[in-house]
């Protein structure tokens, strides 16, 4: 199944990388680039529905195995990378009606036989300037070899159709894009509890849209990121064979400590957390995190994703947030909050209509 085989190809790469780089993401903010789009790049109310992610989990009561799960995860040595560290490598995108319309096709095992996947071949739009994640152009280093395109992900904003369109595994060939994982979201949908169907993925392995939980260096301009932001830890410190709501599915997680954060787990910062020491672009991403949380959605080693900002007017470095600024920002500043029962993983994708 897509699901199973994910794992172990993600699980395969993944060491592969943090063996030979400590880590498995840039979390050097990118170099500034010319071709950002012309219009800000924003994840604001990206969905038009309500959606757990756009969720004001402020005044949500502490969960009762809070404390048991945030100390589990301490002593299992907390963030990937010991400190709060943050991914520069995801580019998300924003499409209008000029941008030209490009043929996805399946890779000779096209979401590995699953169902998770959405029917290829299909049309969907590719803005001029796209390029895949860790790359600088269309073209993506699939196997693994080359550092830093170890998932090559494309998300892209249909601004006018109110569409997403997430790629896992991609690159360009010839006048195609290939992928390993294809999946439209539509921003107009109200969708499930189960989202594009339980125990299914997508390009992120909890089955989230990843670009609505990626903040953007125009959105933290702007003042506000109203949306929670995705975390991901190493797959030996989730729970394993369960994920909680509103994940829809779990990737490689491997911890047998019946303690450790499932994946879906929603983490809150503390509203004591003292941010005076804080900038004002960096406060931003406190706020949200206090107001909507992050949510566990993939398994990895550099805790939080941020959007690369070569597809942005504002640059990560003007605002003087870097990969370290929230490595002062410890595990146990952090309470689990909306806990509901364990999901057994399955694997089993069952599709919404």
């Amino acid at each position: 199944m897509f699901a199973v085989r994910l794992a172990k190809a993600l699980a395969i790469i993944v060491a592969a990388v943090v063996s030979a780089n400590g880590c498995s993401h840039s979390t050097r903010p990118p170099t500034s680039s010319p071709s950002a789009a012309s219009n800000p790049a924003s994840t604001h109310s990206l969905f038009t529905t309500a959606a757990p992610w756009n969720a004001d989990i402020s005044g949500a009561a502490k969960a009762e195995r809070s404390e048991a799960i945030i100390h589990a995860l301490t002593a299992m040595g907390g963030w990937g990378t010991g400190g709060l560290h943050v991914d520069f490598s995801m580019p998300v995108f924003f499409a209008d009606r000029n941008a030209p319309q490009v043929q996805v096709v399946g890779a000779a095992d096209y979401c590995y036989g699953g169902r998770d996947c959405d029917t290829v071949p299909a049309r969907m739009p590719l803005p001029a300037n796209a390029y895949f994640e860790g790359s600088p152009n269309p073209n993506c280093d699939t196997s693994g070899a080359t550092e830093g395109q170890e998932d090559c992900h494309l998300l892209v904003v249909d601004r006018d159709q109110r569409k997403l369109y997430e790629i896992y595994h991609g690159s360009k060939s010839g006048e195609n894009l290939t992928a390993q994982g294809f999946f439209v979201w539509d921003l107009t949908k109200q969708y499930p509890d189960t989202l594009r169907g339980d125990q299914c993925t997508s390009a992120d392995a909890a089955g989230f849209p990843i670009a609505a939980m990626t903040p953007t260096a125009d959105e933290v301009a702007s003042g506000i990121v109203d949306h929670a932001i995705r975390f991901i830890l190493p797959n030996n410190r989730m729970k394993a064979g369960v994920y909680v709501r509103p994940a829809t599915h779990a990737g490689g997680p491997d911890s047998t400590d019946a303690n450790a954060p499932p994946y879906g787990v929603r983490f809150r910062l503390r509203a004591d957390f003292d941010e005076s020491g804080y900038s004002k672009s960096e406060r931003v991403i406190i706020a949200a995190l206090k107001k909507y949380g992050m949510l566990l959605s993939d398994g990895g080693q550099v805790p939080l994703t941020f959007a690369d900002d070569r597809t942005s007017t504002k640059k990560w470095a003007e605002l003087g947030i870097s990969a370290q600024s929230f490595n002062g920002i410890a595990v146990d500043q952090f309470e689990v909050v909306q806990l509901g029962p364990e999901v057994k993983l399955t694997y089993d994708c069952v599709r919404n209509q």
